[in-house]
């Protein structure tokens, strides 16, 4: 059987290229989004070209439909081979911490950290049953702790809890084989990183279809971007 992947996040930008290569390497890809009709025509683009790509709504917010797609990987697939968690808000843009709204903070904490929390708890059974489990959660340099600066501070936090939660994955699931990393794509030209990133989304991309793509001696619980390790 091919390999099995989902990419959150992935109707747009980063995450789309994230499929695209991904499926350009053989895998049957599922990009999921919010927004279905959006993710029905990134995934249907991508298909036109002759590869395996398919949409899947998935609001990482919502339980009751991370529990609808689990179901279905398990009906269709039987398992999961790498999982992309890369969905995610930027709402606090240049906003000091003092000034942040608390909705503000919950809701990015919602997509960015507790989100790929509970997918990750529930796709881990079919994850368990690939040969070579991979999970990349999408991080940032914004959540470094050694060059924590200022302003966006929902955004910042998030991205650290998410490296935290990346080094707990790793060490709790070590003995599976199920490999877990944290990847920084750079500042990436998207509706996110803005027109003046210096970085285009294959560049982005890479970095982090090198993490899903990890040969079984490859690093677990680390920090990365383009394949190269990060401080914390």
């Amino acid at each position: 059987m091919e390999t099995i992947v989902l990419v959150t996040g992935a109707n747009r930008g980063i995450g789309l290229e994230v499929g695209r290569q991904l499926a350009e390497q053989g895998a049957l890809v599922l990009l999921s989004g919010r927004n279905l009709e959006a993710t029905n025509l990134a995934a249907a683009a991508i298909a036109k070209e002759g590869y395996l790509v398919e949409a899947l709504q998935l609001d990482v917010t919502q339980p009751k439909q991370i529990d609808l797609a689990a179901s279905e990987l398990e009906t269709r697939f039987g398992k999961l081979d790498i999982l992309v968690n890369n969905a995610a808000v930027y709402l606090d843009e240049g906003s000091s911490i003092f000034e942040v709204s608390s909705g503000t903070f919950q809701d990015t904490l919602a997509t960015n950290l507790v989100g790929p929390l509970i997918l990750t708890r529930r796709m881990l059974p079919l994850l368990k049953r690939s040969q070579a489990g991979r999970i990349v959660n999408v991080s940032s340099g914004m959540g470094a702790l050694h060059d924590m600066r200022g302003r966006e501070a929902a955004y910042r936090v998030s991205k650290t809890g998410l490296n935290a939660l990346t080094r707990i994955m790793a060490s709790e699931l070590q003995a599976s084989g199920i490999k877990v990393n944290a990847i920084c794509p750079g500042w990436v030209r998207t509706d996110m990183g803005g027109s003046n990133a210096p970085r285009n989304v294959v560049q982005g991309a890479l970095g982090i279809v090198w993490a899903a793509t990890l040969p079984a001696d490859g690093p677990t619980g680390g920090f990365f971007r383009d394949g190269e390790a990060l401080d914390w």
